[in-house]
């Protein structure tokens, strides 16, 4: 594996941007292609899919957003009534007991939180401060991020895999597993999809895309986002079976005195990820990917390779701050490639 750069303006001269961020073939005419869409983790998820009895497929849907809803629950930093709620009441006192899923996500980050060295880290639920929805965002205090740094730290979160529970050391300790939850629940969502006999499918998760078989008999096409223009497309991936995952400062910001703030912050400073605009990696089996994007964000172009060495070695493109490509030597958009290559 290698990343080469490409000059951003002569890559994407060639490519005749397409103002979409998910392409999927108008064919929706056909009964036997279901789709449905719901409001989970802050963003719209959909789903696609093609199966015998559209009946069935519906009731495959439902089950599937089912599942996702019932993981977001457990996960969601702003539910009273979530796991990681009750771990943050008990922070400094006691342990709490986590369900497997949550124990999965807990694990899966402290994994990516060290070999990453703590450039992702979801104790960064302790910089609270932060609005980027709304009223135009608001950026804390540099005293308050200064008290708060002090509550970060992944080393800090004790788990007992063989007890099944959890413990966040100090009290006033905060997570945030949005960097790292969002790729399992919809995991779930396509584990129910295949359970119920659907063979072929896609959910979108606002910039993660999971997709299962082919939609009548052609892969799917997932566009891949330019994170300077979100509103239109680098490229084009054909997918059968696989994941894409991205991360930018696009999706939730606000910009004062030039500055854009955006919401993947580096456990360091408290402050957004300056190294990168946006990340999208691509592989067959989304573990691979999990927490990886959030980390490179952070820790920049130069680390890329290292991290996707470790982390099962999947396709990476990244736009740096000056506007360039950069990308893995198997990850070619100019000829719109397939993954898995066929």
């Amino acid at each position: 594996m290698f990343f080469s750069a490409i000059s951003r303006r002569r890559f994407i001269g060639g490519l005749g941007l397409v103002a979409a961020g998910l392409l999927v073939p108008a064919r929706f005419a056909d009964p036997a292609v279901r789709r449905g869409s719901r409001a989970l983790m802050g963003t719209r998820i959909g789903i696609v899919a093609e199966g015998m009895h559209p009946g069935e497929t519906d009731h495959a849907l439902a089950a599937a957003f089912g599942e996702m809803a019932r993981l977001e629950r457990l996960m969601s930093r702003y539910r009273g009534d979530s796991t990681v709620a009750a771990l943050q009441r008990a922070a400094g006192r006691h342990a709490v007991a986590v369900a497997p899923e949550v124990m999965a996500v807990l694990l899966r980050a402290r994994s990516v939180s060290a070999f990453s060295g703590g450039a992702f880290d979801i104790t960064v639920g302790a910089y609270d401060d932060w609005r980027f929805e709304g009223g135009g965002g608001a950026a804390p205090a540099a005293e308050a991020l200064r008290r708060q740094r002090a509550l970060v730290d992944y080393r800090d979160v004790v788990l007992d895999g063989r007890q099944g529970t959890a413990y966040l050391r100090r009290p006033g300790m905060r997570l945030d597993l949005g960097g790292i939850a969002k790729l399992p629940i919809l995991q779930a969502g396509l584990r129910i999809l295949r359970h119920h006999g659907i063979a072929n499918a896609m959910i979108d998760g606002g910039g993660d895309v999971l997709t299962l078989g082919r939609l009548q008999g052609r892969p799917w096409r997932v566009g891949i986002r330019d994170p300077l223009h979100p509103e239109s497309l680098l490229g084009v991936l054909e997918m059968n079976d696989g994941v894409v995952a991205s991360s930018g400062d696009y999706e939730r910001f606000f910009e004062r005195d030039g500055r854009r703030y955006h919401h993947i912050l580096d456990p360091r400073t408290g402050y957004p990820s300056s190294g990168l605009r946006g990340v999208t990696l691509v592989s067959r089996d989304g573990a691979d990917l999990n927490g990886l994007g959030a980390a490179m964000m952070v820790m920049g172009a130069d680390a890329m390779p290292a991290l996707a060495a470790g982390a099962g070695a999947p396709e990476a493109l990244a736009v740096d701050a000056a506007g360039h490509l950069r990308l893995t030597a198997g990850f070619d958009l100019r000829d719109t490639p397939r993954f898995p290559k066929a």
